[in-house]
């Protein structure tokens, strides 16, 4: 009698066994899976429509189409003759009859004419205003993101949102004010000018990028490096900072292509002095100026996107990665 009250319950306390699909607790775990399965299932069903054939030739179309103006903006720029490129469209001069009408005369006038054709000196002056630009917000904005990410300290959450918020300012809204600090500073008229003002430009969206991507790394790295006694420059410079590298590679893409082309910001705080106008102040002079010889805005402007999409394609494996950090949690 004492066995079985003592077989008894250990019978009646095994887990009852239940069928596909009745709607338990067991049946959704083992069925349905949990957050991470479901979220797994998703992510391997958009990989298939994303790879698909047709995802593919959409992808592909789409690429042609974009890149037919830059190509058509390159055969230009090769085309000898100004009564040609007058009168006929680019696509005629890919006839082989016409090949013989290529020529580099139009880069060498632009990169070494005199007057409003010459870009060379304009060229270095955007590289000089473009590499500090984009260096300065990074460093700035990875200090920020490890405080709001890693250092809990009062109102960090309303700062947070604040400095989120200001990516909806103007940037017209704070030029009259930015250049009367700069008169009354004595920076006017110099580069510093210019790399502040685009770096307070871009620093709201550095620190919101960088943050995302940095919330996304484990806590059991960080507490590993406290626990080994690493202070915070460390754990920043030894475990985050490595880690970052696609979410960096991913804003300085922005920076550099914003800065590049920027115009407004560079007119505004450095003027059109040959001193600091960027390669775009002289290609708008060159529009409005050169008349006749408009046909060299074509060799211009391809110089002027020979380095963006060189800083492109080089780091274009980051920028999916670093855009997309923080966007799925799991």
């Amino acid at each position: 009698m004492t066995a079985a009250r003592i077989a008894g319950p250990a019978k009646n306390n095994q887990p009852a066994k239940t069928k596909p699909g009745d709607g338990s607790r067991e049946d959704g775990i083992v069925q349905n899976g949990g957050p991470r399965q479901r979220l797994g299932r998703r992510a391997a069903r958009a990989r298939r429509v994303l790879t698909s054939s047709a995802a593919s030739t959409i992808a592909i179309c789409v690429g042609v189409l974009w890149s037919v103006p830059t190509f058509g903006l390159l055969v230009t720029s090769f085309r000898g003759s100004v009564q040609d490129i007058r009168t006929t469209g680019w696509w005629e001069a890919l006839k082989p009859s016409n090949w013989g009408g290529f020529s580099l005369d139009h880069y060498g006038t632009v990169l070494s004419g005199t007057g409003t054709a010459n870009l060379a000196d304009y060229f270095v002056n955007s590289i000089v205003m473009t590499l500090p630009a984009v260096v300065i917000p990074i460093f700035l904005a990875l200090l920020a993101a490890y405080a709001f990410a890693w250092i809990p300290f009062r109102g960090s959450n309303i700062l947070f949102v604040g400095i989120f918020a200001l990516q909806v300012v103007p940037i017209q809204v704070a030029m009259v004010p930015l250049l009367t600090q700069y008169v009354n500073l004595g920076l006017n008229s110099s580069f510093w000018v210019l790399w502040l003002s685009h770096a307070m430009f871009g620093l709201p969206l550095a620190i919101f990028l960088l943050h995302n991507f940095m919330k996304e790394i484990p806590r059991s790295l960080v507490e590993a490096a406290r626990v080994d006694g690493a202070g915070h420059v460390t754990t920043f410079f030894r475990i985050i900072l490595p880690l970052m590298v696609p979410a960096i590679a991913s804003f300085a893409i922005f920076q550099f292509l914003w800065v590049w082309n920027d115009l407004l910001v560079a007119l505004a705080f450095g003027g059109n002095t040959p001193d600091l106008a960027p390669i775009t102040a002289r290609l708008s002079d060159m529009a409005g100026s050169l008349g006749s010889r408009w046909h060299l805005l074509a060799a211009g402007a391809f110089v002027s996107t020979i380095v963006p999409m060189g800083v492109f394609l080089a780091l274009q494996r980051y920028f999916v990665r670093g855009l997309l950090a923080g966007s799925v949690k799991g």
